[in-house]
């Protein structure tokens, strides 16, 4: 049986807490403070900058005409959607704009019903390390672009059936 004392550590071993020995503690504050990224549609609809954000992707989304507002036909499912809130900063840790993206919550579709497969480019760090050597040996200079709204230059060849944006609701079906 055990006996525990409260407040108390009679253990032998020697640490540093019984020392006195402490780390001190260090707050540093790390460049501006940038709005806090929202995690709920009513603190984002509450903040002008992020409510900016949201209507500069929906309009995108509109003009680049990336759906198609009808009705729901029956025995369909339904994808929902979501807004993800993201500070971008440029090398320096300089705030270069907010972003807003929509996404699908992609967990509500079914294989082979709803999809047939899926594939998401994302490039691997070797390749990374090895274009930056070669680069390097080559004395080439490398620059970063951001293509805004890139992925709506993609193709989608099935029929996906989504709600319509939090807060973005219209009724004007085609």
């Amino acid at each position: 049986m055990f006996t525990f004392f409260k407040g108390q550590n009679i253990h032998p071993m020697v640490t540093r807490a019984k020392a006195g020995i402490f780390k001190p503690k260090i707050h540093i504050a790390s460049g501006p403070l940038y709005p806090p990224k929202p995690h709920t549609i009513k603190q984002a609809l509450a903040n002008p900058i992020w409510f900016k954000a949201m209507q500069t992707k929906y309009n995108a989304l509109l003009q680049n005409k990336t759906w198609i507002l009808t009705d729901l036909p029956p025995s369909v499912i339904v994808v929902g959607c979501k807004w993800i809130y993201k500070n971008k900063l440029d090398a320096n840790g300089t705030l270069q704009f907010h972003k807003a993206r929509l996404v699908a919550k992609d967990f509500h579709q079914v294989a082979g019903l709803v999809y047939n497969e899926t594939f998401g480019l994302i490039i691997k760090p070797v390749v990374v390390r090895v274009v930056l050597a070669h680069a390097l040996s080559s004395n080439r200079h490398i620059h970063q672009v951001n293509i805004i709204n890139a992925f709506l230059y993609g193709d989608l060849e099935e029929t996906v059936n989504m709600q319509q944006p939090p807060s973005f609701v219209s009724t004007n079906l085609i």
